[in-house]
């Protein structure tokens, strides 16, 4: 039986987060009234012209610098010409033979393994506006509010070979454009959009299969889903005796299968052309190097250092690099507790309790009810024996549910001070080691689990506030005797 390879290309529509329109001066503000923000230049009235938006230009330099691309010193704007209802113009203003950017390559973790996706290029445009069927019984509403939002094109090279490439791919590049302040990154919104060109072929081949486009995916769990089912009948279709025919689909995520939409266009299709109102796109040396030199510090390189700096383990390195808000919290709470050496600690609490906590009540790092200082304060009292690691998970429930202001009041009001007082902890030694000789028994035949039992119980009689490093060790003194 044959073996299949798939084989994925992705073009990755960012919308850019300026204020407005990629040629005119519309707002691009999400969910105003429709068609609010049309104004004569996006809907090409006669006699306008497009002006283009030097943030927009900007945004793209910071991505060709982010990705190691060639950025283009002269690129050009073409019209691109089609017929839809949610285009008012006729065309939509692209760029085609010479892109603001070429080249550049993304570095992704999948899984264990890291592999690195080549770009193609990242061209400038403007959006389209939309088809509104919902509201309307047997007609279309169109609302052109999007039309000209200012978008950034990026296309990946066919170096993707599964779902779960293609999907730790887009979830990388989602959290460089919004690590670089580009793109807010919103697919709820329409703020990221992909879509994604799949093909299959016989293990070991060379050749590319015939490609299926999936327009318009907006989850990474449907991607994943919508690439999974068009390779399964991609290869039910060739094992049949069928030959694929390029198309565009869309996924239906109900039936959970991708379905036909249209006829896949060529180059040629669009009728491609300069635009005769839009001048050649100039950027200068000067101008790309006083972008680089406003560049934030990117992810990769802040995973060496924080592997450098802080001793991070590569993983926890990728955990606190995974966006810019959770980097940013990680070094405001190492910086408040004033001890480098507490790094690790942070580290494992904001990609442990904080984390699940984040994403069981389904908030960003930056909506966290516990600060960065907070956070500081409880680690601060763990390092100096205030309190014991157990006592510190009551001490952040109460944190995140705002009953104290920060650890120290948490542990005053509550009374979770940490027993240390070697007399106190040998009392209750004392009490468990009499209550249970079957453990005592074990731990003497040397069964080390046994000192664990034992551990526990003392914690438990102790309401949890006994030292357990200083319990273990009085268990230790008095079994061996």
């Amino acid at each position: 039986m044959t073996q299949w390879e798939t084989v994925i290309g992705l073009e990755t529509h960012a919308q850019l987060n300026t204020r407005s329109k990629i040629f005119s001066a519309a707002a691009t503000a999400f969910g105003a009234e429709p068609n609010s923000q049309a104004c004569a230049v996006d809907i090409a009235l006669p006699g306008v012209l497009p002006v283009l938006n030097r943030g927009a230009v900007e945004r793209a330099i910071r991505f060709g610098l982010a990705v190691g691309g060639n950025i283009a010193s002269r690129s050009v704007f073409a019209r691109k010409n089609y017929f839809y209802p949610d285009l008012p113009k006729g065309y939509q203003i692209s760029q085609y033979e010479a892109p603001v950017i070429s080249g550049g390559s993304l570095a992704v973790a999948v899984g264990e393994r890291e592999i690195t996706v080549r770009l193609t290029r990242a061209h400038l445009e403007e959006d389209a506006g939309k088809s509104l069927h919902e509201d309307f019984h047997g007609k279309s509403g169109i609302d052109l509010n999007r039309a000209g939002t200012p978008l950034l094109e990026i296309v990946t090279e066919p170096d993707l070979r599964s779902a779960q490439e293609a999907v730790a791919y887009a979830k990388a590049l989602h959290a460089l454009v919004r690590w670089i302040d580009i793109c807010d990154g919103n697919m709820q919104e329409g703020s990221f959009r992909c879509d994604a060109n799949v093909s299959v072929r016989p293990a070991g081949s060379a050749a590319l299969g015939t490609r299926c486009e999936i327009k318009n995916l907006n989850s990474f769990r449907f991607m994943e889903r919508a690439i999974e089912f068009e390779a399964r009948r991609q290869i039910e279709v060739l094992e049949d005796g069928g030959r694929i025919v390029q198309e565009t689909r869309l996924y239906d995520a109900q039936k959970d299968e991708t379905r036909p939409m249209r006829s896949k266009e060529e180059a040629h299709d669009y009728r491609y052309f300069p635009d005769p109102d839009l001048l050649p796109l100039a950027i200068s040396e000067e101008w790309i190097e006083r972008v680089r030199g406003e560049m934030p510090e990117l992810p990769g390189a802040m995973r060496e250092r924080f592997t450098r700096q802080y001793s991070a383990a590569p993983a926890e390195a990728a955990a606190l690099t995974a966006t810019r808000e959770t980097a940013r919290y990680f070094e405001a709470a190492v910086g408040a507790v004033g001890d480098p050496a507490a790094a690790r600690v942070c580290a494992n609490w904001i990609a442990g309790e904080l984390a699940a906590r984040l994403n069981r009540e389904n908030l960003d790092i930056g909506a966290a009810p516990v600060s960065p200082e907070q956070l500081a304060g409880l680690v601060r009292r763990i390092a100096d024996g205030t309190i014991s690691g157990k006592i510190a998970k009551e001490v952040f429930d109460a944190l995140w549910n705002g009953e104290a202001a920060d650890a120290d009041a948490c542990i005053e009001a509550k009374g979770l001070r940490q027993i240390s007082d070697s007399g106190a902890i040998g009392r209750f030694v004392d009490e468990v080691i009499a209550a249970d000789p079957e453990s005592v028994a074990e731990f003497r035949a040397g069964r080390q689990k046994a000192l664990n039992a034992l551990v526990g119980r003392v914690m438990k009689v102790s309401g949890g506030k006994a030292n357990p490093q200083q319990v273990a060790e009085l268990l230790r003194a008095r079994l061996a005797g």
